[in-house]
């Protein structure tokens, strides 16, 4: 079944993104979810769609082939991270504001583009849904990239990360400039969703962020084991989306949400079933 995509090299490319997504995506979320985030990821997708839309408006109307609408949405979903940054510190005791405002106004935004790009087209559904076909080399290169930068920084700051995840008050005594990182956190989940709409699409996005974690959370025993399961929940679903939607001719944003959900169901029911087991063992 997966021989074809080893023959044809867009299917390679495709299949290559996939697999950088699997793992950039649910690593970024595992602090997103543990931050108490989730939120977030919508708000960036629909900032990053106003992106893609403009981007869309503009080679249309003015043949700007230099700014693609990939690229587009990168600069706007950077900007709206920056943004909600910005409107944290005016809202300091209601930051929650901040993710709504953005993703309203990337809603509005992305309605008017729309608009003026004369409506809905097969490269904005391939947007809002993902698309087999749609990544190219240039898209490809640009998302290993994004991939290098995510897993480099992740890797330097992981201990500020993990401690301003679980107790901001205590990494800001330990003297972590909790801002600067909250800062960079930010961006790099703006980065990571501007990589993944290609594949699963913008509406989709922020579900392979968190339900791979979701899934991850019901059966692991420390971070660092829900940060791995995580990540094979996510590579998982996006092999399956993608080779799903190669062969029924469906967008695989739709597919791998499901297998995601799918494996949510199986692990709460195994976390059920070992807990009944362990009260039955603890009765006898």
């Amino acid at each position: 079944m997966l021989s074809q995509f080893f023959e044809f090299e867009f299917l390679r490319t495709t299949l290559y993104t996939g697999l950088i997504i699997g793992l950039i995506a649910p690593l970024l979320g595992t602090f997103v979810v543990v931050r108490r985030l989730s939120l977030i990821a919508d708000g960036l997708s629909h900032v990053t769609l106003a992106g893609i839309a403009f981007g869309l408006f503009m080679d249309k109307k003015y043949g700007l082939a230099v700014l693609t609408p990939f690229t587009s949405g990168t600069i706007f979903s950077i900007f709206g991270a920056i943004l909600i940054e910005r409107l944290r510190t005016v809202y300091k005791a209601y930051q929650d504001l901040a993710i709504p405002i953005i993703l309203s106004g990337g809603v509005g935004l992305s309605v008017i583009f729309i608009a003026l790009a004369d409506g809905l087209n097969n490269d904005l559904y391939s947007y809002l849904f993902g698309s087999v076909s749609a990544v190219s080399k240039q898209d490809f290169n640009t998302i290993w990239i994004i991939a290098l930068i995510v897993l480099s920084l992740v890797a330097l700051f992981y201990k500020e990360l993990f401690m301003l995840s679980f107790d901001e008050e205590h990494a800001k005594v330990s003297g972590i400039h909790s801002k600067s990182i909250h800062l960079l956190f930010i961006l790099l989940t703006a980065l990571v969703i501007s990589a993944s709409i290609r594949i699963v699409g913008v509406l989709l996005v922020s579900a392979l962020m968190t339900l791979p974690v979701a899934s991850s959370i019901r059966i692991a025993k420390g971070f660092k084991q829900t940060i791995v399961y995580s990540i094979l929940f996510g590579e998982a679903s996006v092999i399956l989306g993608i080779v799903s939607g190669y062969y029924l001719e469906i967008p695989p944003g739709g597919t791998i949400v499901m297998v995601l959900i799918a494996f949510l169901i199986i692990t709460t029911t195994v976390q059920k079933l070992w807990l009944k087991s362990q009260r039955k063992k603890a009765i006898v």
